[in-house]
């Protein structure tokens, strides 16, 4: 279970960044296709990508790349605080990718209750190129209530 964030770690304005994905291996890209039951042949069929497809290889798929941030969110966050969570994906990721999670904590508006922490996303390869942005939203205090809208 993650700890409870600590209280500066989640201060408007504070950035976080972590490494999620060293190395991305082919053999990850199927484990998640077979976890995730997404087994479309550009993610798991050599071949199919490169004749297919017009892509030098398989590609990861999107939703690896948001379960990847997603572990930055529960580090800062903790474990059950996660309310609201979307990703777009900006360009694919290939093995042998690393990918590095940004988040950034939002000042509070008033479309975000105060006991909610709105975070901006950013993953990034290797090259520091964005592979997707997106956005989370935490009950930080313990209360129970409606989530905000995105």
């Amino acid at each position: 279970m993650t700890p409870a964030p600590r209280p500066d770690a989640l201060a408007p304005g504070s950035e976080h960044a972590a490494v999620v994905v060293e190395n991305l291996s082919r053999a990850q890209i199927v484990q998640y296709a077979g976890v995730s039951g997404d087994c479309s042949p550009q993610h798991v069929d050599e071949e199919y990508a490169r004749r297919v497809g017009g892509y030098p290889t398989v590609f990861a798929h999107g939703m690896l790349t948001m379960a990847a941030a997603g572990r930055l969110v529960t580090d800062l966050v903790g474990d059950g605080k996660t309310v609201t969570f979307g990703m777009r994906f900006l360009r694919q990721v290939w093995p042998g990718d690393s990918l590095t999670a940004r988040a950034r904590v939002e000042e509070p508006d008033s479309e975000c209750p105060a006991e909610f922490t709105r975070l901006t996303l950013t993953v990034v390869n290797q090259h520091g190129q964005p592979v997707a942005s997106g956005y989370a939203t935490a009950l930080v205090d313990g209360l129970v209530g409606e989530a905000p809208r995105p």
